[in-house]
């Protein structure tokens, strides 16, 4: 049995597809978790439906989940295509402190990352690593449709997702740390500028215009 597969072109390690699977499945939980809070008090009391629980995970699988998994999916595609050798992992110790945060009605996530080797210039690091902050930015233009378009769980699902996906493209555009920001930041400025306003404003925009 192999251990890799062709998805689109670009090859996957079953591991990886496993990370992958392991990190979105986590992360819905810990957001339904969260949402839910105190979810375990609930539980105690009896107080949970079952259905609504239901609808919460899959608005999360849908909104959180995919925004993080193409978020990590633009890096290693695009570091792919620069001929880099890329590869998710994820971050076990950090999954369980995902679900544990959520439980305790807080969202403590660092799911993971893409790692990839091979010589590459400043310029493709810096474009791998824009690459997924501005997919997020896409998506939530794409969340935006269903949100002004759709009612009911399609509206909450499209409003959940562009405020998930903006908070995502700004949070990975702050330049420190392991963070995309600090990378695009000393490949290009510019760029580096571009991206994060558009982050921060589009989401304070909606915020002010949808939510408050």
């Amino acid at each position: 049995m192999t251990d890799m597969y062709e998805i689109g072109g670009i090859r996957f390690y079953r591991q990886e597809l496993r990370d992958l699977a392991i990190a979105w499945v986590a992360l819905g939980l810990a957001f339904t978790f969260f949402l839910e809070a105190p979810f375990v008090e609930q539980v105690r009391r009896g107080a949970l439906d079952p259905g609504d629980v239901a609808g919460v995970f899959a608005m999360s699988m849908a909104t959180v989940g995919t925004g993080f998994l193409l978020h990590e999916l633009a890096h290693k595609v695009t570091a792919v295509r620069f001929g880099q050798v890329a590869a998710f992992r994820a971050n076990g110790p950090m999954l369980a402190v995902a679900v544990v945060s959520g439980l305790a009605g807080l969202l403590v996530a660092a799911p993971g990352a893409v790692y990839h080797r091979g010589r590459i210039t400043a310029r493709q690091n810096g474009i791998v690593a824009v690459a997924g902050p501005v997919t997020n930015l896409v998506l939530a233009a794409v969340f935006f449709v269903p949100f002004v378009l759709g009612s009911g769980f399609a509206g909450e699902i499209g409003r959940m997702g562009v405020l998930i996906n903006l908070f995502l493209a700004a949070f990975n555009m702050i330049p420190g740390g392991p963070l995309d920001g600090r990378t695009v930041l000393n490949w290009s400025k510019a760029v580096f500028a571009v991206v994060l306003v558009t982050s921060v404003v589009s989401g304070a925009a909606f915020l002010l215009v949808f939510v408050f």
